[in-house]
């Protein structure tokens, strides 16, 4: 007997806010939405496609009503894929995100960024040719 990672939720205020920030960053879509939830991806999910490991995990919105109140104790790290580090930074701040000082240091190879609700995120080196 086996499980396969088909989702990470994250708790927010504003699911639809979160996925289209979200959405922006990875170039996913929303899959399903209903009252106070939001899920995106970049494939529909099929049963049959999990159960063959052939799809990567959904992310979904869920909204509740407390507020984040400490450092994430787990994150995202994003690489880009067509641009260097710096040029994915600014496009994320385009996009809403911010810089975001977590006790990481200077002369570090990755960039703490926070989307818009402040969930704490890292870009990390380019994977552009």
């Amino acid at each position: 007997m086996t499980s396969r990672f088909t989702e990470l939720t994250v708790d927010c205020h504003d699911p639809e806010r979160l996925a289209a920030f979200w959405c922006g960053v990875l170039d996913f879509e929303v899959i399903d939405r209903s009252e106070g939830k939001v899920e995106i991806g970049s494939w529909v999910p099929t049963v049959e496609d999990v159960r063959a490991r052939q799809m990567p995990p959904t992310v979904q919105f869920i909204q509740v009503p407390e507020g984040r109140t400490a450092k994430n104790r787990l994150h995202l790290d994003v690489s880009p894929i067509d641009g260097s580090t710096e040029d994915e930074v600014t496009r994320l701040l385009g996009l809403g995100a911010t810089t975001a000082q977590v006790g990481q240091g200077s002369g570090r190879n990755w960039v703490v960024m926070a989307d818009p609700e402040g969930n704490e995120f890292c870009v990390l080196r380019t994977l552009a040719p």
